[in-house]
């Protein structure tokens, strides 16, 4: 087996994308305090510097995955330029939330009743999708499930998780990232609409 520590971001990409698991590890390792480094730098709040950290690489677990991982320049840039439009993204929709007085919309609008019927289609539908995700949960080691509980259910950032767990940031990232796998793994082998 090729010890990956020699192996060069692209050919690690590659192996990720094939299947090796313990390719992405290394590549986290190498990227990691680079990438968040720029991420605090740039937002200056821990809690939200580690939600956008944790997002970037989920993101790039997907585009990997996908096989939409273009390799046009360095691997860490491409980290950054993820971090960076997720930052102005979440940016925006900071200073998007402006209250709009109730008086501006039409009573004929919100008394439809298309939209509430809609509204309570969809919310059974929601919790229809949360029941099963939260049964499958039950399947995943201890390990995973916590920290799956920790970050959706509790909300807790993962310097939380970490700090209540006793484990690094990297390694609670690390069984975050497991247990989506092991998720998505499920939702396949039972064909499950989880997304409306």
């Amino acid at each position: 087996m090729k010890n990956l520590s020699t192996c060069t971001d692209y050919e690690l990409v590659q192996l990720y994308e094939n299947g090796n698991d313990r390719a992405f590890d290394e590549l986290l390792d190498r990227h990691q305090s680079y990438v968040y480094s720029y991420i605090l730098f740039l937002v200056k709040e821990e809690d939200r510097a580690n939600d956008v950290f944790q997002e970037t690489f989920t993101r790039a677990i997907a585009a990997i995955r996908s096989h939409k991982y273009q390799t046009t320049g360095k691997f860490s840039a491409w980290l950054i330029r993820i971090a960076h439009n997720l930052i102005i993204d979440s940016s925006r929709d900071i200073e998007s939330e402006i209250v709009i007085p109730q008086e501006k919309f039409t009573p004929k609008i919100l008394n439809d009743i298309r939209l509430s019927e809609l509204g309570v289609e969809g919310n059974i539908m929601e919790q229809q999708k949360c029941d099963q995700i939260r049964k499958m949960l039950d399947y995943l080691p201890e390990v995973q499930r916590e920290v799956i509980l920790m970050r959706f259910y509790e909300n807790l950032s993962f310097k939380e998780i970490s700090q209540k767990t006793g484990v690094s940031i990297n390694t609670s990232l690390g069984r975050m990232r497991y247990a989506l796998i092991n998720l998505r793994r499920m939702v396949r082998k039972h064909d499950m609409a989880l997304v409306g």
